[in-house]
């Protein structure tokens, strides 16, 4: 993947989206249901895309809405629901329409307090909340949220009763009646106006943001942030947690900096990303470049996409961790520092994250739960207390409550910021020192992921790929451990395929949206050790997919 001459740069003028157009695209365009790109379509985090393409319009969000009320009906879910949106420019008449929806459907939602923006973790917090204790009258919700994406996309997505991620049966279930919705016209979707619906019985408000920032005690060691005085800043990317920044610093007294409390839907103020593009990914240090040159005003510093979902650490010594070598850190300070978690309760990791993780579990004496990607696999034990740890590669994690209970089902990037500095409190070293510590004890491995061009029908047949098809012995010189499509962790389909060895591993994945499949490959032996892992990767893969490879 070649970078941009400019990235890591500021947005210049003709870098932004024309919002105007963007939102009246929103209105005036319609989608053909007979063009697939077209259709409502969830991925691991909801449907997400843009007006201008027709693939994120009020038609999408007005069938997805009332497909989302008939699957309540039909799951008897009848608490309230608790919707939330994000910066983007589309978030807001999204926002609209699905309360248009829902309350002509009779569905009691739970909008901001003070009409904010409410982060994805303050959701699933809501959820889990009110759902503690009940066996009736159950809650979900709704975020209006495409994530790290650029300013022109819009996303939504659906987290039932446990408080995460929606699985495929529910997603499954309400995109297709979301596009039988679509191919009708519309007809079967109820709808009252905005201005009815906010004085009408159905409408009510919660206070997403003081719940939970007076919760995080629960969660987090604020007493020991602000006893050793660490000084601490957060850039909300002009992101949904800006305001919930400003109230962390205020309630709990610590020395932290809002770096940048600015929001703007064209996202101006951002530093574009590898490829040209503006893109609210706090993993990436192109987007937190800005926040990277002022590492040394501060001992820790942290960033947070746009709903607040992933996180960001940047250390004086360090800069921005490498995502994998803070979900280390995390899970080797934690099980050491919670003790008010279950004795069993296991470390969780996408297949497609460091063997590093691997290491350190071991290393703790805990259970490795590998699982495919997506956080959705994650929140049975997070709900149960089987898992103590969630994370993903793409710096999305969650964790229990001191005393063991579930505090979110979904990823919380607040949280795991704000963790580093708890970190930096206690030991007196930040997250990047303790990383160089586990390198000395366990091996300092490479980790990249490339794009390898392939055809739709070779993707198709990546996804489904079993472990008797792959015929190969050896992996850059050493004997194969291991052929896995489906994760050792809960048995699920990885979609793709992984190849380990005893030092290093390689895993394919089909791209959602390009002729492409990512190779995310590690080794413990060193750059060139890494480089032949994947150059070899793709002779596996395509000796796996036999013609329908190239």
């Amino acid at each position: 993947m070649a970078t941009h001459p400019r990235a890591g740069t500021p947005a210049q003028p003709g870098d932004l989206v024309e919002v105007e157009k963007l939102l009246a695209a929103y209105h005036d365009q319609h989608p053909d249901p007979a063009v697939a790109e077209q259709r409502v379509a969830f991925g691991t985090s909801g449907h997400r895309g843009s007006s201008f393409a027709a693939t994120f319009n009020d038609d999408h969000i007005a069938a997805t809405s009332q497909a989302i009320c008939e699957y309540r009906v039909a799951q008897g879910t009848d608490g309230p629901l608790y919707l939330g949106r994000d910066t983007h420019a589309l978030s807001e008449p999204a926002w609209t329409t699905a309360v248009e929806v829902f309350a002509a459907n009779g569905v009691r939602v739970l909008v901001d307090a003070a009409d904010g923006f409410t982060p994805t973790p303050a959701v699933s917090h809501a959820i889990l909340t009110h759902n503690r204790g009940r066996t009736t009258g159950l809650a979900d919700g709704v975020v209006i949220t495409p994530s790290h994406n650029p300013p022109a996309d819009g996303g939504f997505k659906y987290n039932p009763p446990h408080g995460g991620p929606a699985g495929t049966d529910a997603t499954g279930w309400i995109a297709a009646r979301a596009n039988e919705l679509l191919e009708a016209g519309l007809t079967g979707v109820r709808r009252i106006p905005l201005s009815r619906a906010r004085t009408g019985e159905y409408v009510g408000t919660y206070d997403f943001l003081g719940t939970y920032v007076d919760d995080l005690p629960a969660v987090i060691d604020l007493d020991a942030i602000r006893s050793a005085g660490i000084r601490l800043a957060a850039d909300p990317l002009g992101g949904a947690a800006v305001d919930y920044w400003t109230a962390i610093a205020e309630r709990h007294r610590l020395d932290l900096t809002v770096v940048n409390p600015r929001t703007d839907p064209t996202f101006g103020f951002m530093t574009l990303d590898w490829d040209g593009k503006i893109r609210m990914d706090c993993s990436s240090p192109h987007a937190m470049a800005s926040l990277v040159a002022r590492r040394a005003d501060f001992q820790v510093a942290t960033g947070n996409d746009a709903d607040a979902d992933r996180h960001g650490i940047v250390t004086a010594d360090s800069g921005l961790m490498n995502p994998n070598h803070y979900l280390a850190v995390a899970i080797g300070y934690l099980f050491a520092h919670r003790p008010g978690w279950p004795a069993g309760a296991a470390v969780g990791k996408t297949a497609v994250s460091s063997s590093m993780i691997d290491r350190v579990t071991a290393d703790l004496g805990r259970d490795l739960l590998e699982v495919p990607v997506g956080f959705k696999w994650f929140v049975p034990g997070l709900r149960d207390g089987s898992v103590g740890f969630g994370g993903e590669e793409s710096a999305g994690a969650s964790y229990l409550r001191n005393d063991g209970t579930p505090w979110s089902t979904d990823k919380d990037g607040i949280i795991l910021a704000l963790l580093a500095s708890e970190i930096a409190a206690v030991t007196g070293r930040t997250p990047s020192e303790h990383y160089r510590d586990l390198t000395g004890r366990f091996g300092d491995p490479a980790y990249a992921r490339i794009d390898v061009a392939t055809t739709r029908e070779a993707k198709a047949r990546l996804a489904k790929l079993s472990a008797d098809d792959v015929a190969a012995t050896e992996l850059a010189g050493e004997p194969i451990t291991s052929r896995l499509t489906t994760a050792p962790g809960n048995g699920e389909a990885l979609g793709g395929l992984k190849v380990t060895t005893e030092s290093g591993w390689f895993a394919a994945r089909p791209s959602g949206t390009e002729d492409v499949y990512k190779v995310y490959a590690e080794s413990f032996r060193g750059p060139e050790h890494l480089a032949r892992i994947q150059e070899e990767a793709r002779d596996v893969v395509a000796a796996a997919l036999g013609d329908d490879a190239r």
